[in-house]
C-alpha cells in the first residue's frame, strides 16, 4: 500500500465513523500519512485524530480509539496503535517494508506522481503587479494548481494579491532556468539573490544539485542497459542483501524514500498556499537525499547485477522521476546530461 492509498483508506476510517454516528465532523478532504516521528511505530502514522478533536468535542485520544476498529478492519492494514495524545502509528499487512509499492506508484504515474484533485473545480484568482518575479511566481502557479485540478486566472487589476518582494535587479542575464530558479526558491517575504552563484556547477548551489542529482540518475538507467540488467522495485531489505563494496559505508535510503513519499503533500501544499518555494526546497531534500545513495546502485568491481542492484537502480529512477517532474512544474529544464 503506497502513502497515498494509505491517506485515502484513513479518510474512508473518517467517512465510516461519521456514517455510524460515533463522530460529527465534517469529513476532511485529505488526510496527510507521514514516517512515524519519535515515539511513534510501524511503517507510517498520521494526526488525523488531533485534527478532529476540537470539531468533534472530543479529546484526540478518544477520536483515536474510535477510529482505530475501523482501521484495523481496513485491507492492506495489520495493526493500529495509538501513541501520545492521539498520534495513530499504521502497521501495513503482509508488507514489513512499503518502499516498493511506493516505487511502483512512481514508476506508474510517471510525471503525474503528486498530482492530484485537492483543488478539483476551483477558480483561482491571482492579480499581480507587473514586476518579473509575481509574473514568474503566478506562471507556475498555473502549472501547480492545474496539477490539483484547480484552474488559475492571472490578471494585472488592483488590488493585487500576490506579491513576493521583487527581485532587486533583472534576473535574465541568470537565463531561463537559473533566473526562475533565483525568483522561486526563497519563500516570498524574502528578497531573492541575482547572482552568478545560481550558475556555478558545485555542491553549494542547490539548483546544481538538483539537476545533478537528476542527471545521475538518467546515466544509471543508461549505464544499467549496457550491464545487461533493468530496474525492479524492492524493500529496503532486497536493496541491502548483499555487501556493498562500492565506497558506500552504509545502505541507508529512508531519508530518500521519506522525501519521495512526502512528495504529494508538498505539491498539494504548494497550490494551496500558493508557495511553488515549498516545492522548490524539496527538490533540494529529495536530491541530498539522493545523492548520497547513487554511487552503490550499479555492480561494483566483479559484482555481478543482483536483486538488489535492481532494486536499488528503481528507486534511484523514482528519484530521477520526481525531480524532473517537479522541475518540470517549476517550468526550469531538467537535462539528462550535465
Amino acid at each position: 500500500m503506497t502513502p497515498v492509498e494509505l491517506s485515502r483508506t484513513v479518510l474512508r476510517a473518517v467517512r465510516r465513523a461519521v456514517d455510524e454516528g460515533e463522530l460529527s465532523v465534517t469529513v476532511p478532504e485529505r488526510v496527510v500519512v507521514t514516517p512515524p516521528g519519535p515515539g511513534g511505530c510501524g511503517d507510517y502514522a498520521t494526526n488525523i485524530a488531533l485534527q478532529l478533536a476540537r470539531p468533534a468535542g472530543q479529546p484526540p485520544l478518544r477520536v483515536a480509539e474510535i477510529l482505530r476498529p475501523h482501521l484495523v478492519r481496513a485491507e492492506g492494514v495489520g495493526d493500529v496503535v495509538v501513541t501520545g495524545p492521539g498520534f495513530i502509528n499504521i502497521c501495513l499487512a503482509g508488507e514489513a517494508d512499503p518502499v516498493g509499492s511506493l516505487v511502483r506508484e512512481i514508476r506508474e504515474r510517471g510525471d503525474a506522481y503528486g498530482h492530484g484533485d485537492a483543488l478539483a473545480g476551483e477558480v483561482v484568482e491571482l492579480r499581480v503587479p507587473y514586476e518579473a518575479r509575481a509574473e514568474v511566481v503566478a506562471d507556475v502557479l498555473v502549472r501547480i494548481v492545474a496539477a490539483q485540478g484547480g484552474r488559475v486566472e492571472i490578471d494585472h487589476r488592483e488590488p493585487v494579491n500576490l506579491r513576493p518582494v521583487p527581485a532587486p535587479e533583472d534576473p535574465a542575464p541568470l537565463g531561463p532556468d537559473a533566473a526562475r530558479w533565483a525568483l522561486l526558491h526563497p519563500a516570498p517575504h524574502d528578497r531573492p539573490r541575482i547572482t552568478a552563484d545560481h550558475l556555478v556547477q558545485r555542491e553549494g548551489n542547490p539548483l546544481f544539485r538538483v539537476r545533478y542529482a537528476h542527471a545521475r540518475t538518467r546515466a544509471l538507467s543508461r549505464n544499467a542497459a549496457r550491464l545487461g540488467f533493468d530496474a525492479a522495485p524492492g524493500g529496503i531489505a532486497d536493496m541491502a542483501s548483499m555487501p556493498n563494496t562500492a565506497g558506500v559505508a552504509d545502505i541507508d535510503v529512508r531519508d530518500l524514500v521519506d522525501a519521495l513519499a512526502d512528495y504529494p503533500r508538498i505539491v498539494t501544499a504548494a497550490a494551496t498556499h500558493r508557495a511553488p518555494d515549498r516545492l522548490a526546497r524539496h527538490l533540494v531534500t529529495v536530491a541530498d537525499a539522493a545523492l548520497p545513495f547513487l554511487p552503490a546502485v550499479l555492480p561494483y568491481g566483479d559484482e555481478k547485477p543482483s536483486a538488489a542492484h535492481r532494486a536499488r537502480l528503481a528507486l534511484a529512477e523514482a528519484a530521477g522521476t520526481v525531480l524532473a517532474g517537479g522541475l518540470s512544474l517549476l517550468g526550469i529544464d531538467a537535462p539528462d546530461h550535465l
